[in-house]
């Protein structure tokens, strides 16, 4: 949930300008009234950021300072830019333009493409990794899916910093990049991408920025239009732009400087995709003159989840690091941050799922309660650990609300009851909107109850719940609102992707918990390996993943659990410690590297039955997807004990190390790749990552000769070790 969510829907517009500054605190307030020349706003987590800026706007709109139609107010989502726009229509500030940065670039660029060109705009690719995998095809290059997103995600980075087909090699060894494949061929692809791309009249997201610095840096005329329109500038979430998002900024501000940029180099976590907080940390050198206001009041967290998130970041360093900002909760005391340590990774999912059914039990509301982790494979066991104890829960980064089937057909049975709804005996006995709204999704598949278990049935009627519970908020917020209504707030809501808070727990990664925040969350897997991740290796890698944590603490208003398992898996080798970045914060610990202590101070471990013996879930039959649950019979399916076309959680950095490593011993040996493991086989091990030899032995495809030569290799490579590559693992 935002922000917004937990206050009041729709109210009353200010009467007047001053009106505007009214429940600002006093930097909130300086945001607001600094409306000439730049701006610099460093805004720490929960500290009414969107509130400062959105206020701004309004006041200077309310005061005749700016005209509506002149302000620009770039964000980074759809669902932020739609947020924007709501609070600057609640302020009386309705003719404000808020976009991210490539829907106001396509804006300009279809408006402007038959002047500046001829014609009309290149149809938008729909699906750039099939473009991909037809480059690949053609440069006789092979890629399985993990490699064609890797490759992809090579491709978005290279266009976002500006880098072409021929410089790739160089400028990614110059910055320290880890390719996914040799970067001579990364380059190869990258050129014959583009080469296709012109082939078949298509341009891609990139290509919407890159096309539109190139019409305003080559027309003046169609420039000069745009700075005409648009005359104030304000960014949101500045620390994430990227060299090429800051050149069309450049670009449409000319030599103007009414720009008020807000961000916080603290929570700078998208440096893998061309951000960089530089342009954030360098503003004051570019704008000599430029006011710098600091927002340090947290309304968000509880003093002791603000105590957490200020010792994570004292123990930083780098220059994000130099720049960090010491929040002060502004929220009465709350419990203290639990810490909590598992058996393996099957039981800690369990627990939280415990503890989430008792939280709901006691009157928290399930929408208000977060699971989040490092990577998007660790949610499969929160999935199934919730449906057991029958939590519901919704998929944060999932296909979006709007788009769903369900959701669609809802919205379509809807229209048709606002404009006929006279003729339609179901709405006969019933006068609110709410429960209009209820029967008309009773014929959709809505009920008071929802159905038992998970997948896609309870999906399904969880996004229809999610309108139900809208209809209520919108029917207390607006009095007399009729279905008429509430589907024209529904259309508004779809054009700006502003989803209804849906009634479940949320599961979620760290990256796209950005910008959301709940009453309770669950940290898990906070251990070496994970948090940091393996493949985490330099300084300013080991730093970004610092502030993710962080990020996923700020997230917490009240209650924060932090936990990790011992052990990927029941029986496997307990050698897992807690992360790095909790030492000296958990109690027990100290800020040293070293195993920290249990005991007293708020670690809860493992739950035992009445013997005394650990409880843990039964291991799958391997003879059964471990995604769907279909039965195997192919050879090469039972060794990934899933379905070849069900979702990996393979670690594709392990998967390529393990590649690399083979090919070295298959050179060594003078024998094919395939004598040493299969693909499928480090796959397996990939998506199992081994902690120990008994681990591994279990893996199709590792005898115990094998076992024997390559062991020691192997599971160094999984624990994220060096391995000497020149010499065999026996």
């Amino acid at each position: 949930m935002t922000a917004a969510t937990h206050s009041t829907l729709f109210p009353q517009v200010p009467d007047t300008a001053d009106a505007v500054l009214d429940g600002l605190d006093p930097e909130q307030r300086e945001v607001a009234t600094a409306l000439h020349g730049p701006v610099c706003v460093l805004a720490g987590a929960g500290t009414g950021k969107t509130r400062a800026i959105t206020h701004r706007i309004a006041y200077g709109v309310r005061a005749g300072i700016l005209q509506p139609s002149s302000v620009l107010a770039v964000t980074f989502t759809n669902r932020a830019a739609g947020e924007m726009r709501g609070r600057l229509r609640q302020l009386g500030a309705g003719g404000v333009q808020a976009r991210t940065f490539h829907s106001a670039a396509l804006r300009q660029l279809q408006y402007f493409w038959p002047k500046a060109v001829g014609g009309s705009l290149p149809r938008l690719v729909d699906r750039k990794i099939q473009l991909v995998a037809d480059a690949a095809a053609a440069c006789r290059i092979r890629l399985d899916r993990g490699e064609l997103r890797d490759v992809t995600a090579e491709i978005e980075w290279s266009k976002v910093t500006q880098t072409i087909p021929a410089d790739y090699a160089a400028v990614a060894a110059k910055v320290g990049r880890e390719a996914p494949r040799n970067p001579a061929e990364i380059a190869q692809l990258y050129g014959t991408y583009e080469d296709l791309k012109r082939d078949r009249g298509v341009i891609d997201f990139e290509d919407v920025l890159l096309l539109t610095v190139a019409v305003l840096q080559d027309r003046h005329d169609i420039a000069e239009q745009v700075r005409a329109q648009y005359q104030h500038f304000v960014v949101d979430e500045y620390q994430d732009v990227s060299p090429l998002q800051q050149r069309l900024l450049d670009l449409w501000l000319g030599e103007r400087d009414s720009l008020c940029v807000v961000g916080d180099a603290s929570q700078t976590i998208y440096s893998f995709t061309g951000a960089t907080p530089d342009h954030l940390l360098d503003f004051r050198n570019r704008h000599p003159g430029a006011t710098v206001v600091k927002l340090v009041r947290d309304y968000r967290s509880s003093p002791q989840v603000v105590h957490l998130a200020n010792g994570l970041l004292a123990q930083a360093s780098g220059r994000a690091a130099e720049h960090r900002l010491e929040l002060i909760s502004q929220r009465a005391p709350g419990p203290e941050p639990v810490y909590a340590e598992y058996t393996d990774e099957p039981a800690e999912a369990e627990g939280a799922a415990r503890r989430i059914r008792d939280l709901i039990a006691s009157g928290v509301p399930a929408g208000e309660i977060a699971i989040l982790f490092r990577t998007n494979s660790q949610s499969e066991l929160h999935e199934q650990a919730l449906a057991d104890a029958g939590v519901p829960y919704q998929l944060r980064g999932a296909e979006r609300f709007f788009d769903r089937p369900e959701v669609r057909k809802a919205g379509s049975a809807l229209r048709a009851a606002a404009r006929f709804g006279g003729n339609d005996s179901l709405l006969d006995d019933v006068v609110d909107l709410p429960s209009q709204v209820r029967a008309v999704l009773s014929g959709e598949g809505w009920t008071n109850q929802p159905p038992a278990g998970s997948g896609a049935v309870r999906e399904r009627w969880e996004s229809l719940a999610a309108l139900v519970h809208l209809a209520h908020d919108f029917a207390e917020a607006k009095e007399g609102a009729t279905l008429g209504d509430l589907v024209a707030e529904l259309d508004e809501r779809a054009s700006a992707q502003h989803a209804p808070t849906v009634q479940g727990v949320t599961l979620a990664s760290l990256h796209s918990a950005k910008g959301l925040e709940w009453d309770v969350v669950f940290l898990t897997g906070v251990a070496e390996g994970m948090m940091p991740i393996t493949y985490a290796k330099t300084d300013e890698q080991i730093e970004e993943e610092r502030r993710l944590l962080y990020v996923g603490v700020t997230r917490a208003r009240e209650h924060l659990s932090v936990s990790w398992a011992l052990s990927r898996s029941p029986g496997g080798r307990a050698n897992r410690r807690p992360s790095r970045f909790l030492d000296g914060l958990r109690p027990g610990s100290v800020a040293t590297a070293g195993r920290g202590g249990g005991g007293p101070g708020g670690i809860e471990r493992g739950v035992a039955s009445s013997a005394g013996t650990v409880v843990r879930r039964s291991v799958r039959t391997p003879a059964r997807c471990r995604v769907c649950g279909r039965t195997l019979t192919d050879a090469g399916e039972m060794k990934l004990m899933r379905c070849e076309d069900c979702p990996s959680d393979m670690d594709e950095g392990l998967y390529e190390r393990l590649r690399e490593w083979r090919e070295v011993q298959a050179q060594r040996s003078g024998q094919p790749a395939f004598c040493v493991f299969t693909d499928k086989t480090l796959m397996a091990i990939a998506e199992t990552v081994p902690d120990d030899a008994s681990e591994l032995a279990r893996i199709p495809g590792v005898g115990v000769r094998k076992l024997n030569r390559f062991g020691t290799d192997v599971l160094a490579i999984c624990a994220g070790q060096d391995v000497e590559r020149g010499e065999e693992g026996d």
